[in-house]
């Protein structure tokens, strides 16, 4: 659909009042609102004025074309010479030329202009109104009816002009109350959120100290228990031993009993004192050269007795064609003893596998393999907290205090690497442990290459977490709005999203629940990043929809930096501020 409307010839200034009417007359017999009937006139005005005043005059011409009215001004004058300076805004004038230009450009859906010697022309687009309903037939009548109509007179042209002016004043006193109104509020805000960064930051001293308290108190008690515990060991084997004389079955039952356990409350203490160092930041790595294969042999001679005891097979993987790695063996050793302890217990029948082997990046991947009970998916990252055990009735029969696997996991990051689980309820676990070959050289995640996917509408969110994951290596992909999001996410299958909550076409809430409900897209950690202030109905709903946590668009405040990094832990991401 292109039909040519009207043309008006600029040749004395008072076309450039009859252009400005006209403009506005159009814009209203296309269905135009008021507001946007003065912004084209006003560019038709402006455009029209500097044809005049720099070329003598010009030409005006109106069409609709493709669901929307284009206006085309142009003149046979010497041609603008600093245009692109006068687009960007960094020329200035004494006569006001580049204002005119400027002000059209923000008043239009799309403004084009091309300048030379000798000609000028320029084109202002403003598109149809949604509801309007134009067809072919109705844009002839309009401009039959534009044809026959006389010119307006301009003495009320100039009358309507200044009635905009006083309604634009008017206007613009109102948003000026409105906006007094909102800094007022915005105040208000403010001083609400320094005080609640100072409770924040408050919040995260007590938490400090008492971080710091739980960690003396478990290196010091740990260190008390030692002693008397060592002693019950030794003293029990002496029994044991008969080096005071013969012990009878039921003093003997009674002593072994006790013997067990103080062995099992010994490995409670130093999985306390071991977490305890830890957190203090006092262990010391000892790295040392060493052959996987002599690891290996090590841990089928210190796991013998316990295998012994259960009709499970314990399978090593050959390591001969494995490099030798420098790192701390005695660490290593912890995290897999650890780890096959754990499968033995928790695996009735079949067998256990440990096998290494060369990963990506000159790393090393330990795995530990069984056929045992497994768990549940939202079971996986419980087990790495702290004095957490899954309820399950074998759970009954060893007694633990859910240390070992959190130990694990800080053991691993100590020495560079990481450690990740998969299991199937009923089926078995496997856990992966990733090391680097030498100690001190860093492992890139075992996700190669991280893919983060950024919904969001605002540009300015997009580009500050670009600058936060850009320079690391990560593959970024940007989704503008909601649908766009859904779309990329199930095509591009990230390993985390950054979701904004409020954007134009579908809320954060749906696209949340829509990734939530789509099998493709159900397992991806979705961070919730927004400067919304949530209702409890809304915090309620991201919670139950699973969201990994909801962060503050500030990412330069300690404590939210302390929410991405562990957000981006549990997603699987290495990532350190």
């Amino acid at each position: 659909m292109d039909t040519k409307l009207l043309t008006v010839e600029v040749r004395f200034e008072q076309d450039v009042v009859l252009a400005r009417g006209q403009s506005r007359q159009i814009a209203s017999l296309l269905g135009f609102d008021l507001q946007a009937q003065t912004r084209i006139a006003t560019a038709v005005s402006e455009i029209s004025r500097n044809a005049f005043q720099y070329a003598g005059g010009g030409r005006v011409e109106f069409r609709v074309e493709l669901s929307a009215l284009k206006i085309k001004i142009s003149d046979r004058g010497k041609g603008i010479a600093n245009i692109e300076a006068i687009l960007a805004g960094r020329y200035t004038s004494t006569t006001g030329m580049g204002l005119g230009i400027i002000g059209a450009k923000r008043l239009m859906d799309k403004f084009t202009i091309e300048s030379a010697v000798g000609e000028t022309t320029v084109l202002l687009t403003k598109y149809l109104p949604k509801q309007t309903n134009i067809t072919p037939s109705v844009l002839n009548k309009i401009a039959q009816e534009l044809a026959q109509k006389s010119p307006e007179n301009l003495y009320q042209e100039v009358q309507q002009q200044n009635q905009e002016l006083l309604r634009i004043m008017e206007e613009l006193r109102q948003k000026s109350h409105e906006l007094v109104q909102i800094n007022s509020e915005l105040e208000d805000t403010n001083r609400g959120v320094v005080a609640l960064y100072a409770e924040l930051d408050e919040r995260a001293e007590t938490w400090q100290k008492a971080s710091e308290t739980k960690t003396r108190f478990l290196s010091n008690m740990s260190h008390e228990f030692r002693t008397p515990l060592n002693a019950i060991l030794s003293l029990s084997q002496l029994l044991l031993d008969r080096l005071d004389g013969q012990l009878n079955s039921e003093q003997e039952k009674q002593v072994t009993f006790i013997r067990k356990s103080a062995q099992s409350l010994a490995e409670v203490v130093n999985d306390l004192l071991d977490i305890a160092k830890v957190e203090a930041g006092k262990v010391t790595i000892r790295p040392n050269e060493f052959d996987i294969s002599d690891l290996f042999n090590a841990l089928k001679g210190i796991l013998r007795p316990i295998i012994a005891q259960s009709s499970l097979n314990l399978v090593f993987a050959e390591t001969q064609a494995l490099p030798a790695l420098y790192t701390d063996e005695g660490k290593v050793s912890q995290i897999l003893r650890n780890l096959i302890s754990n499968a033995i217990k928790f695996t009735p029948h079949g067998e256990v596998q440990v096998s290494a082997e060369l990963g990506e990046n000159r790393t090393v991947v330990f795995t530990v393999a069984d056929t045992g009970i497994g768990m549940a998916p939202n079971d996986l990252e419980l087990i790495f907290e702290e004095f957490v055990q899954i309820e399950h009735p074998l759970q009954n029969q060893f007694k633990g205090t859910g240390l070992g696997l959190p130990l694990c996991r800080q053991l691993a990051q100590l020495l560079g690497g990481s450690i990740s689980v998969t299991s199937v309820l009923d089926v078995g676990s496997t856990f992966t442990v990733t090391l680097p070959c030498v100690y001190g050289e860093t492992v890139v995640t075992q996700q190669t290459p991280v893919k983060i996917l950024i919904i969001d509408d605002e540009e300015i969110s997009r580009y500050l977490l670009q600058g936060l994951f850009g320079s690391r290596g990560y593959t970024l992909i940007e989704a503008i709005n909601g649908s766009q999001g859904v779309f990329k996410a199930i095509l591009e299958q990230p390993q985390v999203i950054f979701l904004d909550l409020q954007m134009p076409d579908l809320s954060g809430f749906e696209v949340l629940e829509q990734l939530k409900a789509n099998p493709t897209t159900k397992h991806i950690p979705v961070i919730i990043n927004t400067s919304k202030q949530l209702e409890e109905k809304e915090l309620n709903r991201l919670i139950n929809a699973n969201a990994v946590t909801i962060l503050s668009k500030d990412l330069t405040h300690p404590i939210t930096k302390a929410m991405l990094s562990e957000a981006l832990q549990k997603a699987g991401i290495n990532f350190t501020f």
